[in-house]
């Protein structure tokens, strides 16, 4: 008897969906908030159910009704508030509670901090990362008003422009007058873009605005907007030259190279002693302080190596800083697959007379093998969140004596690194790095020996 076929769909149907499920109770309950949730959301229980309810602490009592199904929970609404628990603060940001960005602006420092750091610990410790012989360091902190790469998105809506960031767990965007965690230079141009951007947009149309600000002034990216005529190229070169950016340009959509409108400056940005011209929109941390940390925890992690090689280089954030670590003797190999990001680093590596050597590759696809590492007595890794699955086994495989891993993701890191630790090595510090302030993201670097 011939195998039974699947059921055909009509073409451009779509499968059935199933419906959401019922909440337990329509009415609000109570209840007692237990602990803190990795994405900043108290914890509570009610009849075996799990609630997540923003903007609480452990101690707070409150009246909830059951929101949307969550992953193993439910989130609360909460609809009024019984008794507090400690460590509450003022948010220092109108628009926290609505604006995704920020999940715990609510927190006071010391309770922030645990919570940071306790997030970051239960995920190494469930993994087994964090056993005798591991140093935690102290977490690094970033401060308010430094964040200096934010990407928001900006839509028409009627006669004017809203320009900010989504809502916590939604597509509706929060319209910004102001924001505690970028620089100052970017939040002073939020109005200026929302009258820039008003008579380029149809009611409803949207663009994402990249904002970075460089050494030598704001680099702008408009991604979205359709080839511009004339007439808004001599708009937004207007806007340029009243708001004194470095860059301004524009892009159809995500993957495609930015094409200019107005190049006032170069846009430059200095790693060590040298100074590269990175692509417009293009990847850096997102603040001078995170970056001093992790460059700092890097240098730190290599010991007395005089070749070394960094592995998902970008545009030089540890490879120059590495370079001028290094005795007069030493030489970084800095590999990086992104075209834009390398031509940015192999500009920078004609600064340091030989120092640096910059070779463009696909890591994912095409890792370094233990015949190309070998060579160096230590290698850094800066993946993307995903990690660096195919190149970790690489170097698992490899004599490489050091290794230093920077993510900003701990899954994938401890992945990645568990295996190097069956390929032989030993994790022996890791350093916290709270670079994206009130949110839920870490990053970390570990420091491997083998």
């Amino acid at each position: 008897m011939p195998p039974r076929k699947p059921h055909a769909r009509r073409p451009g149907s779509r499968p059935a969906q199933r419906p959401a499920p019922e909440p337990p109770t329509r009415g609000p309950v109570e209840v007692a908030i237990t602990r803190l949730g990795g994405r900043g959301d108290g914890l509570a229980e009610w009849q075996g159910h799990r609630l997540y309810v923003p903007q609480t602490l452990v101690g707070d009592r409150l009246m909830v009704k059951f929101g949307a199904h969550r992953g193993d929970g439910w989130e609360g609404v909460p609809v009024s508030l019984l008794a507090e628990g400690p460590g509450r603060a003022e948010p220092p940001c109108p628009h926290f509670g609505s604006c995704g960005g920020c999940v715990a602006q609510h927190m006071d420092d010391a309770t922030y901090a645990t919570w940071k750091l306790e997030a970051l610990t239960t995920v190494l410790g469930r993994c087994g990362l964090l056993g005798d012989g591991v140093t935690l360091h102290p977490m690094a902190r970033t401060e308010p008003a430094q964040r200096r790469r934010a990407v928001m998105n900006a839509v028409r809506r009627g006669s004017r422009v809203w320009l900010g960031f989504n809502e916590a767990h939604s597509h509706r965007l929060v319209d910004l007058s102001a924001c505690a965690v970028l620089a100052p230079p970017l939040t002073a141009l939020i109005a200026p873009l929302r009258e820039a951007l008003t008579p380029l947009l149809a009611d409803g149309q949207s663009v994402d605005v990249a904002l970075t600000l460089l050494d030598d002034g704001v680099d702008i990216v408009l991604e979205g907007l359709a080839a511009p005529d004339l007439r808004t190229l001599e708009h937004l070169a207007g806007f340029a030259q009243a708001q004194d950016l470095a860059r301004l340009s524009w892009r159809a959509r995500d993957g495609q190279p930015a094409e200019p409108v107005a190049l006032r400056r170069s846009g430059l940005l200095g790693f060590g002693d040298v100074t590269v011209s990175p692509a417009p929109g293009a990847f850096l941390q997102a603040s001078r302080q995170a970056e001093s940390a992790l460059v700092a925890a890097v240098l730190g992690g290599i010991g007395p190596a005089t070749a070394v090689a960094d592995l998902f280089a970008g545009s030089g954030t540890f490879t120059f800083p590495l370079a001028a670590h290094l005795s007069p003797a030493g030489h970084v190999h800095a590999v990086e697959g992104d075209p834009a990001a390398f031509a940015a680093l192999s500009g920078g590596s004609r600064q340091t007379q030989g120092r640096v050597t910059a070779e463009r590759r696909d890591l994912f696809r095409d890792p370094l093998v233990p015949f190309d590492l070998d060579r160096f007595q230590a290698v850094v890794f800066d993946p993307p969140r995903a990690g660096a699955q195919a190149q970790a086994a690489q170097l698992a495989a490899s004599a490489v004596p050091r290794v230093v891993g920077v993510s900003c993701n701990p899954l994938s890191f401890a992945r990645d690194a568990q295996m190097l630790i069956d390929g032989g090595y030993r994790l022996t510090d890791i350093l916290p790095v709270d670079q994206f302030l009130w949110s839920a993201h870490m990053e970390l670097v570990g420091w491997f020996q083998r």
